[in-house]
């Protein structure tokens, strides 16, 4: 019987220290090219790379969702260690674990606009939306596009009337929506997306204009989507997490340096057919930029808690962000 106690002991350790054994990390991401950095990271071994530098062997995973409420579910769940997703996903689920599994930002993806395109010639204003429009974005009254719809709503209506356009919002993947935008035809008259999506709509549909771009309603560029996890990972992993980051810092220093190699990395990764061409002009334009600090996201996160979306305002962007060094000058 003593020696069973000891055994079983002794298996409970091995165990508990697999438990805390680093080297792995899954990292779920979404559609376009604001996921780029994790592509280049993935196309290069990035992670791997700072892993060994760190003293671990990293076996990654990847995984690809649609939407933030799909994204925050599987973090919360314990499928994935890392989210990719929109600073108002983000926001939420900070505010939601405080002091429980506590999940903060970890990087930023870089800045992108993202626009709000309609395919109806008679909208030029989000005013013109009517009851028989639906506007597809990634996940209703969670998705970035969704809280940046709503900012844009109370600034042309007043805070009380944020919600006004919810209703005519709809869940739907990038990809599905932009298709739909393209062809007409259907329900869906506008798509708050992202690159190369809303660039694709543009170029195929002479009826497609811009009716908004996040960067008028956000006051100036903006890091709309971000990765965030959880207090515990970061934790129990800190070298993984550490090699995590510093990929992520080569991936956007490669980015900015070269944007012909990003463009071939974005394709291949994805088994993407977006013209090549757009993918360079998306990447060179002067509004584009490959940094992993936040950028002017607590605009958003405070407007979230003014309009009762969440419970805790936050007074810095520090807030709802672990501390590191490689993303210090954030805002």
């Amino acid at each position: 019987m003593k020696a069973f106690r000891i055994a079983a002991g002794a298996l409970a350790l091995v165990l508990a220290a697999g438990a805390q054994a680093e080297g792995t990390i899954r990292i779920a991401e979404q559609f376009g090219v604001t996921y780029l950095l994790l592509n280049i990271a993935q196309e290069q071994k990035l992670i791997e790379k700072y892993g060994k530098q760190n003293g671990v062997d990293v076996a990654v995973e990847w995984k690809k969702l649609s939407g933030g409420a799909a994204i925050n579910d599987a973090l919360l769940s314990g499928s994935i260690d890392i989210a990719g997703a929109g600073v108002g996903p983000l926001v939420t689920v900070w505010d939601r674990t405080r002091g429980r599994q506590n999940v903060k930002g970890v990087a930023a993806l870089g800045s992108f606009p993202y626009y709000l395109v309609s395919n109806n010639p008679k909208i030029k204003s989000i005013a013109d939306f009517t009851d028989k429009d639906r506007i597809a974005l990634p996940a209703v009254t969670v998705s970035v596009q969704s809280r940046i719809l709503q900012m844009a709503v109370a600034k042309q209506w007043g805070d009380k009337e944020f919600a006004r356009l919810d209703k005519l919002t709809q869940s739907l993947p990038h990809p599905d929506a932009a298709s739909a935008i393209i062809a007409g035809g259907t329900e869906i008259t506008g798509h708050f997306g992202t690159p190369p999506f809303q660039e694709q709509e543009l170029a195929q549909n002479p009826n497609a204009r811009v009716v908004l771009n996040s960067y008028e309603v956000q006051g100036g560029p903006s890091s709309s989507t971000v990765l965030y996890a959880t207090d515990k990972y970061r934790k129990e992993n800190p070298k993984t997490y550490r090699a995590f980051v510093q990929a992520l810092a080569e991936a956007a220093d490669y980015a900015s340096k070269n944007p012909e190699g990003a463009a071939d990395i974005y394709l291949k990764v994805n088994k993407s057919k977006v013209d090549r061409n757009l993918l360079l002009k998306i990447f060179k334009s002067p509004e584009v930029q490959f940094k992993i600090a936040p950028q002017n996201t607590l605009t958003l996160a405070q407007f979230m808690h003014r309009v009762g979306a969440v419970k805790t305002r936050p007074a810095s962007w520090r807030d709802y962000f672990f501390e590191d060094p490689l993303i210090g000058q954030g805002s």
